[in-house]
């Protein structure tokens, strides 16, 4: 199977400061991060799309118990991009001992920072992050 968008194309995206997901021809869904078939109808025919980065916080946890390598406490947070996909990532800009319900439905940007690979990942990568937007 030949994938639109591969995971190393995905992750060089990212590092540039860009967001392509993909649209399947079948439904129209828009998907991202890329995968291999349509999560709505299990299309296989997609085709790379550029994603503006911007969404609405729809929830979020504070992680206080971190995994190794993993300094918390910091705030995981899942977020409705405008085109709508729901996407996780870490909410940065916000002190996670500060963080209210009063966050929920705020505008943010999407971003991306480098993480180092640890015991259990394939390597150092590049993390989605969330911004408010004001």
């Amino acid at each position: 199977m030949k994938y639109p968008v591969t995971y190393q194309e995905y992750q060089e995206s990212l590092s540039r400061g860009e967001f392509v997901g993909l649209k399947c021809k079948k439904c129209g869904a828009i998907l991202f991060p890329p995968m291999a078939v349509c999560r709505d109808c299990s299309g296989s025919e997609l085709s790379p799309v550029s994603l503006s980065g911007k969404g609405r916080l729809r929830t979020f946890t504070v992680v206080r118990v971190a995994p190794e390598g993993r300094i918390p406490p910091y705030i995981v947070a899942m977020v409705e991009l405008k085109e709508g996909p729901f996407v996780i990532g870490n909410l940065i800009g916000v002190d996670a001992n500060e963080a209210t319900m009063a966050l929920m439905g705020q505008r943010v940007r999407l971003g991306s920072r480098p993480v180092k690979g640890d015991l259990y990942s394939a390597g150092d990568a590049c993390a989605l992050t969330f911004s408010l937007v004001e």
